[in-house]
Order: structure tokens, then C-alpha cells, then sequence
């Protein structure tokens, strides 16, 4: 038995937060064009008008929350030398909370002492936003909500009352700027008409990162995260280069920095190099792979199940009637009623959005027609590591155990 005492040896930080979700850099590099749209389009509240509506949309880690940080700190900065100027910021995220009726009480609740918050469930929907058109009121000046994940929203009744506040009366006071923020790029398309028009008066989209941008954001974070020269060379480049492999998402390269850090401080290495991010992105991609399983439920493991096994006798790309039949015959052992194989088709769709596997779409023209095939995104070893809990409840097929 080792000794489990915490005590401090070499660190390569100097400021480890500088790499976490929540740090808010002084500059934001690699975001120009989109931040001077952004920049125009929160103009007026510097000058007590409200601002425009803005809709926010591209691929998760490009930087939409960054920037929108970003820019309302430096706004709330600013307004601070002018005495008839109240500017106030409040983000929502909307992972969550997947109704305009929990939405509006949970700004009421952000307004209020804690000692006066209200529950989630009690009122009716228009009691709520009484509720909340009166604490806005009663603060009054520019108010900037942003709703953050918008796309959770399971209805845009809420969309519609914050960004209609004043021409439906709601307001006397307060002028109000709604900013939502999705990574889902239809997102738009699903709103009703009116909503459409109201919320999204500023659309701003951003770009995927290219690796040259993911370096300078990592190059900038090192600076305030590492000690000086502590990094080898080529750590930075390849983050940044797997970074871009992954769509150009900026939070996945900088987890990948973090996590590359944190094996050498564990091994008490006093240099990170590229074997520490090599094995870092490895261990990133296990704990991404068992997360997205482990929040499937059963019968979408024995999909996944069925796909490694094929996977594993060298029969993929395979399509949804082959993969359906081994998925039968794994429930079948399992004791569990197999579903249909409409089912089965639609969330293959479903776990090629969450990564796990590969769709590729075939078209033979006239004589074959169009169909998909799938095979796993995930090495397979690290699949079968994450379906671990699925092995011991209905065993292991005879194609896998040599992978186990």
C-alpha cells in the first residue's frame, strides 16, 4: 500500500484554470470577423438603446461562448464610466432546463436573493412570467440574457416573450437584448415564423477552427497556463492538429493540452512532450466513449454490441438488416424482447451523431438503389472497455474475447 498524503512536488502550471471551460482570456484570438459582428451588434447598449436580438449557431467548440464572455465582460467594464448607464448580463445554459416555463423561472430565481427564490413547480406558466417581467422591471436598464445550449428548448414560447418584452407591454423599464447560442446548425429552422423574425435580427455564424487558429489559441493559453520552456516543441502543434481533426473544435484541443499536463505532473515529468499528449488523447477518447455509452440504454448497448461484434469477424461496413439480425440474437441471449428494425435504423442515426459510429450512405444508382453502412467510429478495443457492465449482464460473444 503506497502513501495517499497529498503533498505539492513539481508542477509544469502556473495557472491550470487558464485551460478549463470557465476562463475568460484578455484577448480572444483567431475570432476576428465574428467578433467585430458581435461587437457591432451589442453597439447600441453602450449608448442605453437596446440592442439588437442575436442568434449565435456553429459546431461545439468554436468559440460562440468564449466570445460571448468575452465581449460582456468588456461591456460591463465599459459602462462603469457612464453614471446613466446600468448594463447587466445573465447566462442561462439550457442543458437542463428544456422548458420556456423552467427557463423563466430560473431567471426569476437569478434576479432574487436566494432567500426568496421560487420552486420550479406551483405556478402556472403566465404566473411565472409575471414573475419575471416584474423583477426585469424592477431592475430596469440594458439587460443582456443570454441562453446558452438554446437548442435543448423543447418549445419557443420564452424566445418570443424576451424578444417581443417591450413591443407586447411586458416592459416599461428595462430594455431587453436576447442572445441564444446552439451548436445546432437547423436549429433556426425549427422556430415558428415569428420567432424566426425576432430573435434571430443579428444571425452570426462561426467557422470551424483550422489548425493554424487552434495554435494560436493554444499557444495563448500555454502563456498564462505553463511555466516558461516547459512545453517540448511539438506539443502545441499536435494538439492543434488533433484539435482539427475534430472539426476544429478549440475546447477538445485544449482538454488535450490539459490532459497532457496532467500526466507529466502526475509522473512528476518536468517537461510535457508529445508522448504525454499521444497518451493523453487516448485516454480523452476512452472517457469520451464510455460517457456516450454509458447514457444509452439497454437496447442501444446491443446495438453498439452487435456492430462490435461484426466489427470484430471483419464485417463492417455493414448495413442496418445485418446489423439488426446480429442485434436479435444478442437480445434473444440477453432474455429482452428485441425491437423493431425501424428502430434499430433510426437510432443508428442517433449513435452516428454521438460519434460512436460511422454512416456512410452507398448509391448503385437504378439497379442498387441508395442504403447506409455503418462501422465504429471507436477503436474497437475501447468500445468493448466501455461495455463492460453489458458483458456481465448477458456474457461475451465468441468474436469479442480476444479483444477483452
Amino acid at each position: 500500500m503506497g502513501s495517499f498524503d497529498f503533498v505539492r512536488e513539481y508542477s509544469p502550471y502556473t495557472n491550470r484554470e487558464a485551460l478549463l471551460d470557465d476562463y475568460t482570456p484578455d484577448t480572444l484570438v483567431g475570432r476576428d470577423d465574428e467578433l467585430d459582428e458581435y461587437h457591432g451588434a451589442l453597439q447600441p447598449a453602450i449608448y442605453g438603446e437596446q440592442p439588437d436580438n442575436i442568434f449565435l449557431y456553429g459546431k461545439a467548440g468554436v468559440g460562440k461562448t468564449a466570445a460571448t464572455r468575452f465581449l460582456l465582460n468588456k461591456l460591463e467594464d465599459n459602462a462603469e464610466q457612464y453614471e446613466d448607464l446600468d448594463v447587466r448580463t445573465e447566462i442561462i445554459n439550457c442543458d437542463g432546463l428544456n422548458s420556456s416555463y423552467r427557463v423563466a423561472s430560473n431567471l426569476v430565481n437569478t434576479m432574487r436573493n436566494p432567500s426568496n427564490h421560487i420552486s420550479e413547480t406551483g405556478y402556472s406558466r403566465s404566473q411565472v412570467y409575471d414573475l419575471m417581467w416584474e423583477e426585469l422591471d424592477d431592475y430596469g436598464g440594458i439587460i443582456l440574457i443570454v441562453l446558452d445550449e438554446i437548442d435543448h428548448l423543447k418549445d419557443d414560447s420564452i424566445l418570443y416573450q424576451l424578444s417581443r418584452a417591450r413591443e407586447n407591454e411586458n416592459l416599461t423599464e428595462a430594455r431587453i437584448g436576447l442572445i441564444g447560442i446552439s451548436n445546432d446548425l437547423t436549429f433556426r429552422d425549427s422556430l415558428s415564423p415569428k420567432v424566426r423574425s425576432s430573435l434571430c435580427e443579428r444571425a452570426i455564424s462561426f467557422s470551424t477552427y483550422d489548425a493554424n487558429e487552434l495554435r494560436a489559441v493554444l499557444e495563448q493559453r500555454k502563456n498564462v497556463a505553463f511555466k516558461e520552456d516547459v512545453l517540448t516543441d511539438d506539443v502545441v502543434p499536435l494538439c492543434a492538429a488533433f484539435g482539427a481533426q475534430e472539426s476544429g473544435d478549440a475546447r477538445k484541443a485544449l482538454d488535450l493540452l490539459l490532459k497532457a499536463g496532467d500526466l507529466a505532473r502526475e509522473e512528476n515529468d518536468e517537461e510535457v512532450t508529445e508522448q504525454h499528449v499521444r497518451r493523453g488523447r487516448e485516454l480523452l477518447e476512452r472517457e469520451q466513449v464510455a460517457r456516450g455509452i454509458a447514457d444509452l440504454n439497454d437496447h442501444e448497448r446491443l446495438v453498439v454490441y452487435a456492430l462490435a461484434t461484426l466489427e470484430a469477424e471483419d464485417d463492417t461496413p455493414a448495413r442496418s438488416r445485418e446489423i439488426y439480425t446480429r442485434y436479435k440474437s444478442l437480445a434473444d441471449a440477453a432474455g429482452k424482447d428485441s425491437l423493431t428494425a425501424r428502430w434499430l435504423r433510426e437510432h443508428l442515426d442517433d449513435l452516428s451523431m454521438l460519434g460512436i459510429l460511422n454512416v456512410t450512405e452507398i448509391n448503385e444508382g437504378s439497379a442498387g438503389g441508395k442504403y447506409r453502412e455503418y462501422d465504429l467510429q471507436q477503436d474497437l478495443a475501447v468500445v468493448l472497455d466501455a461495455l463492460e457492465e453489458t458483458f456481465e449482464s448477458m456474457g461475451v460473444h465468441a468474436s469479442v474475447k480476444g479483444y477483452l
